[in-house]
């Protein structure tokens, strides 16, 4: 084989593994300050999916609308509240959301808006129903 043949080959192959890579989507571990400003939460890498813990509160809580009686006396500081967020398209995630104001937990979806910017959503009935808020880059 020829340089040229090979120089081909190698350049085909490049190209090849771009395409088949999809569409890259945006990364959302950070800090986040939610929509109304009362809470941050850190998302980051965990296994092979992003979770998100809250990390700070205007005026710390507990999780009083906590399903398991056990747990309503624990401060939401540190209580993941996002699971299992993987990629479900170009900046898209999908997921779980556990939401501390009602205590339900929600099929989530996460969408990046940029790379300072997020919608972030809860829904019921596969989807048909769903709350969402935008949340913004803390630092």
């Amino acid at each position: 084989m020829g340089f040229r043949t090979l120089s081909k080959l190698l350049s085909g192959l490049a190209m090849l593994a771009v395409v088949s890579a999809g569409p890259a989507s945006a990364d959302p571990s950070g800090t986040w300050l939610t929509e109304n400003g009362d809470a941050r939460v850190q998302i980051s890498k965990c296994s092979n999916s992003y979770c998100g813990t809250i990390v700070w509160e205007k005026t710390p809580r507990t999780d009083t609308r906590n399903p398991d009686p056990a747990k309503r006396d624990r401060p939401l500081v540190g209580v993941q509240m996002i699971y299992g967020m993987v990629p479900d398209g170009e900046n898209q995630y999908s997921g779980k959301l556990y939401n501390p104001r009602d205590g339900k937990t929600y099929t989530g979806k996460l969408t990046m808006q940029g790379a300072e910017t997020m919608k972030l959503a809860g829904c019921v009935l596969g989807g048909l129903i769903c709350k969402s808020e935008t949340w913004t880059r803390s630092n």
